[in-house]
């Protein structure tokens, strides 16, 4: 596992820009950290790597919101999940989510995974956040 720390939400931005360019598809991260930890920033970062042009946000009350990917020859889509409100994995998956996690056309990035546990798939990316100071994070991967 790799550590990074970033001194900044522009740097936890840009730590997921870089991580986009190394992208090929069908790629599963699960991020883990506290409220405020960065998640949301760092998903921002990879969509925007990835050549998403909609505004990305946190699918808090949506769950799940899928982002069309343009200027990539093998993504087509960025699917930004957050299971902050979920209990149970279960749940996701009465909502589909499974197709995405399957499709090699489709970067997917969960919010809160340690609560969706049992359905991320074997190779899934783990990501930790943890506040350092109020502008520094480390960053685990």
């Amino acid at each position: 596992m790799k550590t990074i720390i970033s001194h900044s939400s522009q740097g936890t931005n840009l730590f997921g820009q870089k991580l986009a360019a190394s992208l090929k598809g069908g790629e599963i991260f699960a991020l883990i950290g506290d409220l405020g930890a960065g998640k949301t920033v760092l998903a921002k970062g990879l969509a925007k790597g990835l050549g998403v042009k909609s505004r990305v946000n946190s699918p808090t009350f949506n769950i799940l919101k899928l982002y069309s990917v343009k200027n990539h020859q093998n993504i087509k889509y960025f699917c930004h999940v957050d299971a902050y409100r979920l209990n149970s994995a279960p749940d996701l998956e009465a909502i589909g989510v499974k197709d995405f996690l399957e499709d090699k056309q489709v970067v997917t990035l969960i919010e809160w995974a340690e609560k969706i546990k049992p359905l991320l798939p074997k190779g899934s990316k783990i990501i930790k956040i943890e506040h350092l100071t109020d502008n520094s994070r480390k960053i685990n991967y």
